[in-house]
């Protein structure tokens, strides 16, 4: 009885209506996925262009893509969120620890949290700075954006966040990244997988 009321209600209100009444189930769907396929930065493509990223205080700027054309090659480690226990446990000590790491010319790690948090993190994590590791904030999440590899975690830390993932640029283009599929786990952007 209610589908033919409605029915009738629609069938007699304008034709703009019409439309919009019969388009609001699809609008309504099309919120919860996208017809196309993520993007995701590829192999044999170049870092984001600009100063997007800060390192120890807001004005200094980074830009890892110029960086990257007088670099050899580059480790760049994105993570979800400073301190975090996977992050601050696992995933960053891994590359601390790892000989491998050594045999870049720039090493980082990347996450949209503000210059002071990354700073406060490295000193946590790495206070001697004796891995090299460098610990850039990108704080409007500008630079994740750019490589698509941002994913909605505000219920868990109020805004969007990097995936957490693994590049390795060489000669100014990306030539590996392992991004993980769950987008927080350890699975597949740990040290020992990437680097060997």
């Amino acid at each position: 009885m209610f589908a033919r009321t409605a029915l009738r209600a629609t069938a007699s209100a304008s034709p703009i209506a019409r439309v919009s009444a019969s388009a609001a189930p699809v609008a309504a769907a099309s919120r919860f996925f996208s017809s196309s396929p993520a993007r995701l930065v590829k192999i044999g493509e170049l870092l984001p262009e600009g100063e997007l990223l800060q390192e120890g205080s807001p004005g200094n700027k980074v830009d890892l893509r110029k960086e990257a054309e007088s670099a050899r090659n580059m480790l760049i480690i994105g993570v979800p969120a400073a301190f975090s226990p996977a992050c601050s446990a696992s995933h960053i000590p891994s590359y601390i620890q790892h000989p491998k790491t050594q045999e870049f010319d720039v090493k980082a790690v990347v996450s949209v949290n503000d210059a002071f948090v990354m700073k406060a993190w490295k000193e946590n994590l790495d206070p001697a700075g004796e891995s090299g590791i460098r610990f850039l904030a990108d704080p409007s999440g500008s630079f994740t954006k750019a490589l698509d590899l941002t994913f909605d975690s505000k219920a868990i830390f109020g805004n969007d966040r990097s995936k957490r993932y693994a590049m390795i640029v060489e000669d100014g283009k990306v030539t590996k990244i392992a991004v993980e599929p769950d987008n927080t786990g350890t699975a597949v952007s740990l040290a020992d997988k990437v680097l060997g």
